[in-house]
């Protein structure tokens, strides 16, 4: 490597022979001009003692000359070296410098990737947190769905999309959520979550052209004509139950970014969707008899505690299936069982959604009327027992019979006191002969309500015997 105090001494010695080489050929040629011109003079005269002068002048500076050539050539290559050295030494901070401009140029490309990298995740991070806070705060599906729909719109906000989730049986897709530019959905024909080629493979499907080979046959033939499509799979406690379907031009391309948050929003409305479904089904458990479906005792005296002043009179019934132990002794408990549910499912369908029925206790039921008088509730009653005739004979069981003693109940009332009145109510429709509805009235006296009743004295005996009701 060159430094500058060398470059700067070669500079100034080339300097001092280029002064100091004419300065020696003039002071040679002073010196010898006189005694060769002497020694001319001597050796000849005329003209040839002049050729002979110049020719001896010659002599001595041809050599002079020579020297003084050889140096300056010599002294011209450490100069050139010297110049190559330096050329050499630019040219390659040249190339570092170059070199380390696409570095640097490379590192900042790099840099911004990174920060776009660190950018996009932060905004996922984002949309990921808010997401997961709205759908906490939604207490039952039809807001989990509300919270859907709005984050369709935010992640593709020029796209129709939908969600479809599987019924109980998980054998058919239903259109719970969408969106849309024109507000038209997708449109999605799958009809089961077998079918769906997201949902079969529990993985993305992304398809860029209806009509490609390898397309989803559903998007084939569609009104809209050729579209592209996305399909990310929604699991429920780690089933695929359902999948988000967004659809747009043919070759859209979709960002990653896009694609990460449906990812995201399939992932959470899952959980979410099935938090709240086991919390139903928990809480319905914990509400309901499991043979019936009815609400078991506990939640019949909290439900009948919670009907508002307005809804006063409350008509309350005791019901009991006649002779249920001669029946499960007959034809066996799996019998008795579905005699209990025909009941429960005969309970639904005649009485009002209003209505409140349980299961209190083995054949025993109870049976509230919100806004009803007990008059009303006896009319109720026997339009039960009527489809429960029918009801059993399309059932193929034994016939059977329920009897029922109603009265009603005031603001302010324990419910163990009603309860009471109507058991004393159903003890005297069990005396009188069952399969019948006995109003126990306002001055305490149970009156039987006239209906389909039986009078057989032999089945009362046998009852007061076998001691089962």
């Amino acid at each position: 490597m060159v430094t500058e105090e060398e470059w700067s001494g070669e500079v100034a010695r080339s300097a001092r022979f280029r002064l100091i080489s004419p300065v020696i050929a003039i002071g040679a040629f002073g010196l010898i001009f006189v005694p060769c011109m002497m020694a001319g003079q001597a050796l000849a005269s005329g003209i040839d003692a002049d050729l002979i002068s110049v020719a001896i002048i010659m002599s001595f500076m041809f050599p002079l000359a020579f020297v003084l050539v050889v140096f300056g050539e010599r002294q011209q290559r450490r100069t050139d070296e010297k110049v190559r050295s330096l050329n050499a030494e630019l040219s390659s901070a040249v190339a570092d410098a170059e070199r380390l401009n696409g570095e640097l140029s490379s590192a900042m490309a790099e840099a911004d990737r990174q920060t776009e990298i660190r950018d996009s995740q932060a905004q996922r991070q984002r949309f990921e947190s808010r997401l997961a806070n709205a759908l906490d705060m939604a207490e039952g599906e039809p807001e989990v769905i509300e919270v859907i729909e709005r984050s369709f719109s935010s992640v593709l906000p020029d796209a129709p999309v939908e969600l479809l989730l599987a019924d109980n049986s998980h054998a058919h897709l239903h259109r719970m959520a969408a969106v849309g530019p024109d507000g038209q959905p997708p449109g999605c024909g799958v009809d089961s979550p077998d079918r769906c080629p997201a949902a079969r493979r529990a993985q993305v499907q992304e398809f860029s052209d209806s009509d490609r080979l390898d397309a989803c046959p559903k998007l084939r033939n569609r009104p809209e004509g050729r579209l592209s499509a996305i399909c990310v799979p929604v699991s429920i406690m780690g089933r695929t139950v359902g999948v988000i379907h967004a659809t747009g031009e043919p070759g859209a391309e979709r960002t990653d970014d896009s694609v990460d948050d449906l990812g995201t929003l399939a992932k959470l409305a899952g959980a979410r969707i099935g938090l709240l479904r086991v919390m139903a089904e928990t809480q319905l458990q914990a509400s309901t008899d499991t043979l019936t479906g009815l609400l078991n005792r506990r939640s019949f005296s909290e439900q009948v505690a919670a009907v508002p002043p307005h809804l006063y009179p409350i008509a309350v019934a005791m019901a009991d299936l006649d002779h249920f132990k001669a029946l499960n002794d007959t034809y066996g408990h799996e019998t008795g069982d579905r005699a209990l549910r025909l009941f429960a499912r005969v309970l639904r369908d005649t009485l009002r959604t209003s209505d409140v029925a349980s299961r209190y206790g083995g054949e025993e039921f109870a049976i509230a009327f919100p806004d009803c008088s007990a008059v009303d509730a006896t009319r109720a009653l026997n339009s039960v027992r009527t489809q429960l005739d029918a009801a059993i004979t399309v059932g193929g069981l034994p016939k059977y019979t329920v009897s029922f003693g109603v009265t009603e109940s005031e603001p302010g009332e324990e419910l163990e006191s009603v309860l009471r009145r109507a058991d004393d109510a159903l003890l005297r429709a069990k005396r009188e002969g069952r399969d019948k509805v006995v109003l126990h009235d306002a001055t305490g006296l149970s009156t039987p309500v006239p209906g389909i009743g039986r009078s057989d004295v032999a089945s009362v005996l046998e009852e007061e015997l076998l001691t089962t009701d």
